[in-house]
C-alpha cells in the first residue's frame, strides 16, 4: 500500500526525478480550501494504487523552487512524471473519478 509521502524542494530530485516508478505530485497550502476538499480522494488514490504510483504532497509556500520550475499556478495542482520527465499536469479540484481518469492515462497497466 502506497503512502503518501511530504517532501521539500531539497528532495524533489530524489524523490520525484529518480524514482523508479511513476510519481504524483500533489502541489497543496494550508490555506487552500479546495485543498482540503481533495486530500480524502488524494488519500485513497495513495491506498487503491498500491505500489504502482508513488504519490508525493509537496506545500507551495516553502517550496518556491519547484512551483516555479513545473509552473504551479494554482492550487491543488497535480504533476505526473515518470522516467524523470513531466508527462501530465492537472490543477483545480476534481472528483476522485477525474483523478483517476488523469492517472490513468499516463500509468502503464
Amino acid at each position: 500500500m502506497s503512502t503518501l509521502k511530504v517532501i521539500s524542494d531539497s528532495e524533489f530530485a530524489t524523490e520525484v526525478m529518480g524514482a523508479d516508478q511513476p510519481v504524483l505530485v500533489y502541489f497543496w497550502a494550508a490555506w487552500c480550501g479546495p485543498c482540503r476538499l481533495m486530500a480524502t480522494s488524494v488519500t485513497a488514490i495513495a491506498a487503491s494504487y498500491g505500489d504502482r504510483l508513488k504519490i508525493v504532497k509537496m506545500e507551495i509556500d516553502p517550496n518556491p523552487i519547484n512551483v516555479a520550475q513545473w509552473k504551479v499556478e494554482g492550487v491543488p495542482a497535480f504533476r505526473f512524471f515518470q522516467g524523470g520527465e513531466l508527462k501530465g499536469e492537472c490543477e483545480g479540484a476534481i472528483s476522485k473519478v477525474k483523478l483517476e481518469a488523469f492517472i490513468d492515462t499516463y500509468l502503464p497497466s
